[in-house]
C-alpha cells in the first residue's frame, strides 16, 4: 500500500524481481515495476482492464499475441482471488 509522505503519497520502490504465478512477474528493469506478462512488455492493468469491459480471450490474443492465454487466465484467476481475499476481510 502507498505510504503518505507530507500529504502525498509515496508508491515503494520495487528492488528487485517479484515472480507471481507461472506467467506474471513484477521487475524494475520492465515497465517501471509495474506486473507484465512474463517475457513481455505487456501490462496485466491493460489486458484485465479490456476483459473487464468484455473482451474475449480469443480477442484479447488477438490484440496481445505475445501474451498466451494461460497468462491471462492466470491473471484473471489472481484478480478474482484478491477481489474476493479484499471484501472477505472487510466484512
Amino acid at each position: 500500500m502507498p505510504q503518505k509522505r507530507n500529504g502525498r503519497l509515496k508508491k515503494r520502490r520495487l528492488k528487485k524481481r517479484l515472480e507471481i504465478g507461472q506467467h506474471l512477474v513484477r521487475d524494475p528493469e520492465i515497465y517501471h515495476g509495474e506486473l507484465t506478462f512474463r517475457g513481455t512488455r505487456v501490462p496485466v492493468s491493460v489486458v484485465l482492464a479490456y476483459a473487464a469491459k468484455g473482451m474475449s480471450v480469443t480477442r484479447l490474443r488477438r490484440n496481445w499475441p505475445e501474451v498466451s492465454e494461460e497468462a491471462i487466465l492466470e491473471a484473471l484467476v489472481l484478480a478474482k482471488e484478491a477481489l474476493i481475499e479484499k471484501y472477505r476481510r472487510a466484512a
